[in-house]
C-alpha cells in the first residue's frame, strides 16, 4: 500500500523525468542511428584508412565506461568549447557516441547478412558503392536490423539513469530529490524500477512483435 501511495504522490515528479529519459534516449538513438550506419560502412570498407578510424573509435568507446565518457564531455570537453556547459547537451552527446559504437556493430551484421552478389550486380549496372548502398543494401538490412536496434534503445533507456552524475533530472535523478524529501529509499526507488519495467517491458513486446512479423514476411517470399 505504501508503494502506491509513494507512487501516488511522486508521479508528476517522476513523469517529468521519465520524459527527460525518453526524450535524451530517443534523439541520441536518432544520431546514433545515423553514426552507427557510416561507422559500419567504414567498418567493412576496402579502404585502411576507413577501416582503421572506425576500428579505433569503437575500440575507445566500447573500452571506456559510459560514465567516465559523460564525464570527459561535460568537465573535460564542454568547458573548453563554451563558457557554460549545458547538462541537456553533453548528455545527448555521450548517448549518441556510446550507443553508436555498438549500432555500429549491428549495422556490419546487417550489411554482412545481404547476399554479396547484391552488391556485385549493383556494381556491375554502373552504380557506384555508396549508391549501391543506400539504394539497395541498406533498405533491406535495416529491416534485418529492426529488433537489434529497439534492444539498442532498451540498452540506451537504462544507460540514461547514470546521467544524474552531470546534473540532468532523468527517471533515476527524479528518484534521488523524492529520497531526499521523504526519507523512503526502499518504496521510492521501488517506484522508479516499476516505471523502468513499464517502459521496458512495452519496448520488449513492441520488438518481438516485429520480429514476429519479419520472419513471416521472410517465410511468405
Amino acid at each position: 500500500m505504501q508503494l502506491l501511495e509513494i507512487l501516488k504522490e511522486s508521479l508528476p515528479s517522476l513523469t517529468t523525468g521519465i520524459l527527460v529519459t525518453i526524450r535524451i534516449s530517443i534523439i541520441s538513438l536518432i544520431l546514433a542511428f545515423i553514426l552507427g550506419i557510416i561507422l559500419g560502412i567504414f567498418t567493412i570498407s576496402k579502404s585502411k584508412i576507413l577501416n582503421a578510424i572506425s576500428t579505433v573509435y569503437i575500440y575507445i568507446i566500447r573500452g571506456t565506461p559510459l560514465m567516465v565518457q559523460a564525464y570527459f564531455i561535460y568537465f573535460g570537453i564542454a568547458p573548453i568549447i563554451a563558457q557554460r556547459s549545458d547538462p541537456m547537451v553533453c548528455a545527448i552527446i555521450a548517448i549518441t557516441l556510446n550507443a553508436s559504437a555498438y549500432m555500429s556493430e549491428i549495422f556490419r551484421a546487417g550489411i554482412q547478412a545481404i547476399d554479396i552478389g547484391q552488391m556485385e550486380a549493383s556494381r556491375s549496372l554502373g552504380l557506384g558503392y555508396f549508391k549501391t548502398m543506400q539504394k539497395v543494401i541498406l533498405p533491406q538490412a535495416v529491416k534485418i536490423m529492426i529488433p537489434s536496434i529497439i534492444n539498442q534503445f532498451i540498452i540506451t533507456i537504462k544507460d540514461t539513469s547514470i546521467l544524474s552524475v552531470i546534473s540532468i533530472r532523468e527517471l533515476t535523478a527524479s528518484g534521488q530529490i523524492i529520497v531526499a524529501r521523504n526519507f523512503k529509499p526502499l518504496e521510492t526507488y521501488a517506484a522508479v524500477a516499476l516505471m523502468y519495467l513499464v517502459l521496458i517491458t512495452l519496448l520488449t513486446l513492441l520488438s518481438k512483435y516485429i520480429e514476429r512479423r519479419l520472419h513471416r514476411g521472410h517465410k511468405s517470399i
